[in-house]
């Protein structure tokens, strides 16, 4: 009676108590990383290449812009840098400008962004209530947009 109950209470423990290691997801981690010149994309690149788990390693110096596939995780990808290159590196904070409702509202627009893209602001609970329109900003434009069949003729 004992050893099932200790064996019941064994199997619900988490795996980090028992010792087992949970398996790390394949992903893409994107990070921003200030690069003046070769020498900073080299020595970037050859801090990330010899990194366990690691697939490939994606420079990019003039977005500033490093891309890491493999079975890693955002905070190890950033610890090394700031260990092996001396860098300081941050989540790649841009998207395309069509994810953004309104792309040139003052929290999403960045003029240091690439080209084509815009910062990230719907997760951002500050900047997001000027970035989403409001139910009435919907209602009248799209009441005399040329997609709906139902508009203003007269215009």
């Amino acid at each position: 009676m004992i050893g099932v109950d200790l064996i019941a209470e064994l199997c619900t423990m988490p795996a980090k108590i028992i010792g087992k290691k949970k398996r790390k997801q394949f992903q893409k981690v994107e990070l921003k990383v200030r690069m003046d010149c070769e020498g900073c994309e080299r020595k970037v690149r050859k801090a990330l290449e010899d990194m366990k788990g690691v697939s490939s390693v994606e420079v990019d110096p003039k977005q500033n812009k490093v891309t890491v596939s493999g079975y890693v995780e955002q905070a190890e990808v950033v610890a090394r840098l700031h260990r092996r290159a001396g860098k300081k590196a941050e989540p790649w904070p841009y998207v395309p400008y069509d994810v953004v409702p309104h792309p040139y509202a003052p929290g999403a627009y960045d003029k240091k962004a690439p080209p084509g893209y815009v910062r990230n602001v719907l997760d951002d609970p500050d900047a997001a209530p000027l970035v989403r329109a409001s139910s009435t900003e919907e209602k009248y434009t799209t009441a005399f947009s040329d997609d709906n069949p139902n508009s203003c003729a007269i215009m």
